[in-house]
């Protein structure tokens, strides 16, 4: 009995130490990560969806996904192929139905959402009205020998037509999208929306930088725009209202609300501080605002895969 026994224990010792050995091999082998090409096509399907509606302001039509998709899945999904996609968008020149080009629509999305920001969405029918307005009133008091009126009104006509002509002249490299954005905020539309020098210096503040002025700066910003006063903002040096608004979206703090603006429309979130202080890194620096965009489309938290 105690023969049997001992043989028993010896087989399910042996049997053990087999399925062992099995487990350890089954554990190390053919274990390596999956390729990006694995990646589901309806993951892919939602990149290319999400990027056009991103950059060019609509979804992309039957052919547009399929042959977006299929050129992404054929690189293995990964951040060049993606890249393709997104340079694609910003930069192609090609005739498109509905769009003209991409890159037009690109620029136009890019115009919108600066209108959004800070101009509540005025529509470009809008603008074109107030432009005209100016405009007339020039002319009638130029004809009447009015020259300070005619002056004025010139002037306004001129800052609402730097408005409707930024677009155009920030996709030809005219202009940085800082002096997009300062056109947006130095116009009689936004004096509207922002009426008298104290909401005007408070808006800007908050609409460029995600902030409002400290006291400090509340002082010296107001003084510039109301009185004509000389004062020193972010270590420059003004002392009227054009020269304010070109020290605030020249400055630092301005890129770095480009960069936070940039996460709130393409990543739907507020950067940490530490995306904050890589990105003033790169975008401080060169102030490349679509190579900024073009980061996060292609990252992996933008794509989901």
């Amino acid at each position: 009995m105690q023969a049997k026994q001992s043989i028993f224990f010896f087989l399910l010792i042996l049997l053990l130490s087999a399925s062992c050995k099995k487990a350890s091999s089954d554990l190390y082998t053919d274990n390596d990560p999956p390729a990006f090409s694995a990646v589901p096509a309806v993951k892919v399907r939602n990149f290319v969806n999400r990027a056009f509606i991103d950059l060019i302001g609509r979804e992309p039509t039957d052919a547009e996904m399929e042959a977006n998709t299929a050129a992404i899945q054929s690189g293995n999904s990964n951040m060049e192929a993606r890249e393709a996609l997104i340079d694609k968008l910003m930069s192609d020149t090609t005739f498109r139905d509905g769009d003209t080009s991409y890159t037009l629509a690109y620029h136009k999305r890019i115009y919108d959402l600066g209108k959004i920001r800070f101009m509540d969405g005025v529509s470009e029918a809008q603008l074109i009205q107030q432009a005209g307005i100016y405009r007339s009133n020039a002319i009638s008091d130029s004809l009447s020998g009015n020259v300070p009126g005619y002056e004025e009104d010139m002037m306004r006509y001129n800052r609402m037509k730097d408005v409707l002509l930024s677009a155009r002249r920030y996709m030809q490299g005219e202009i940085t999208i800082q002096q997009q954005f300062a056109a947006m905020i130095n116009n009689a539309i936004y004096d509207i929306i922002n009426m008298n020098s104290f909401n005007f210096v408070n808006a800007c503040f908050n609409d460029l930088f995600y902030r409002f002025p400290s006291n400090a700066e509340f002082q010296i910003a107001y003084s510039m725009v109301e009185d004509n006063q000389p004062g020193v903002l972010f270590n420059a040096t003004a002392q009227n209202k054009d020269e304010y608004v070109t020290i605030l979206t020249q400055s630092q703090e301005c890129r770095q609300g480009i960069i936070i603006w940039s996460y709130q429309t393409i990543l739907a979130r507020n950067p940490v501080s530490a995306e904050i202080y890589d990105e003033m890194l790169l975008f401080g620096q060169d102030g490349d605002f679509k190579a900024l965009q073009k980061r996060l489309l292609k990252s992996a938290e933008y794509a989901n895969f």
